[in-house]
């Protein structure tokens, strides 16, 4: 089964599997989930690294691709479709991190592991 994680969901996964539901960890555990992580995680990681939103992550920025690799998760690449998509997704929700993950999840057709209900305004489906 693919699903798209969203990017705390990647960090907890790295760093902090507990902090995932139960639910959450066993799929990805599962040798029959491909996990998928965005290339909109990257940019957000990297983003609140560098704006001291999220330091402590400094280190997985920094070994991201073999971070990825090693947790045996797939890189979701952004196309023109999904940038098309984000852009004109209706609605008040500004961030573009999730409008990104939002837009990827439904071309796609993948549930998004996440804890933030946003995503169901949407349509997405979300495990938790």
């Amino acid at each position: 089964m693919p699903v798209l994680i969203d990017t705390h969901a990647l960090l907890w996964a790295d760093a902090e599997p507990r902090r995932l539901s139960v639910r959450a960890r066993t799929l990805i555990e599962s040798f029959s989930t491909e996990v998928f992580v965005s290339a909109a995680s990257a940019w957000e990681i990297a983003t609140k690294v560098r704006i001291g939103k999220l330091p402590q992550t400094a280190v997985f920025s920094a070994e991201m691709p073999r971070r990825v690799e090693m947790l045996g998760f797939s890189p979701l690449a952004v196309t023109l479709e999904h940038a098309l998509r984000a852009g004109q997704l209706p609605g008040p929700h500004k961030d573009p991190f999730d409008r990104m993950l939002i837009a990827q999840a439904q071309a796609e057709n993948l549930p998004l592991i996440s804890n933030e209900r946003v995503f169901d305004a949407y349509g997405v489906r979300r495990i938790w």
